[in-house]
């Protein structure tokens, strides 16, 4: 597809997730690429450094991947007893290795144990769901994968279904019945892929155009999810929520 839009002598290609821009990169080294990716620009070969990309390429970079930590603590927050905790990670996708070993850090900063469990096709997501269940795993966290994202409502029932607290990356899951979920505003850092690909349009070159980053995070609640799960939510938690949904 990427060697398609090259053919059509597109202006400008944008490019999200690290698939779509991994794929452009490898397509052209003269069409302007405008990228948009949960992972380091610079270890991915898409540009030369932040501040100045040379190339074609630039665009935004904004975290999910390092965020396990952060959502791991979130989530014993609501449940304190949770002493055994899963990981859900697609070995086809690159960031599976530093996700797990970025968890399993956290984990034993806190002193609990952390299985991990593999998804690449939705077969394989009910597999990992009936691991956890006979493994006795008190909570979950979803690592960030494009294939997760689309199957998110499919994850919330599992989650619901085997009364399994569940935290994901990005505010769609809870909004499709997840428990809750913590990372950056997708909706922020595609906007701001939409302004740099405005510029290149305009006239500006990816060369002089630093790679941004997106900062805006999102913590949301799904109060609806937890009550269904016998959980009460905390007032501190609540407060701290961007978005509750009730």
């Amino acid at each position: 597809m990427a060697t398609d839009l090259v053919q059509h002598k597109v202006a400008v290609i944008v490019a999200s997730p690290t698939p779509a821009a991994l794929a452009a990169k490898s397509a052209t080294a003269t069409v302007p690429i405008v990228f948009s990716v949960p992972d380091d620009p610079v270890k991915l070969g898409l540009v030369a450094s932040f501040s100045r990309p040379g190339g074609n390429a630039t665009g935004i970079s904004f975290l999910l991947s390092e965020l396990g930590a952060k959502q791991m603590g979130l989530l014993r927050e609501l449940v304190p007893a949770a002493t055994h905790f899963g990981l859900l990670v697609n070995p086809a996708n690159e960031n599976a290795e530093a996700v797990t070993r970025d968890l399993k850090a956290a984990a034993s900063k806190i002193g609990v144990e952390v299985a991990i469990v593999q998804a690449s096709d939705y077969r394989e997501i009910e597999v990992a769901f009936a691991t956890l269940v006979r493994n006795k795993a008190d909570a979950l966290v979803v690592g960030t994968d494009p294939f997760f994202y689309t199957r998110r409502v499919q994850l919330a029932t599992l989650a619901a279904r085997h009364v399994l607290p569940t935290v994901y990356n990005v505010r769609e899951y809870a909004e499709a019945g997840g428990l809750m979920s913590y990372g950056t505003s997708l909706s922020e850092a595609l906007r701001l892929t939409g302004v740099y690909a405005g510029r290149i349009i305009k006239g500006e070159k990816p060369v002089d155009l630093p790679v941004a980053q997106s900062i805006k995070f999102d913590f949301v609640i799904n109060l609806s999810t937890a009550r269904m799960l016998g959980l009460p939510v905390p007032p501190s938690l609540l407060a701290r929520a961007d978005e509750v949904i009730e």
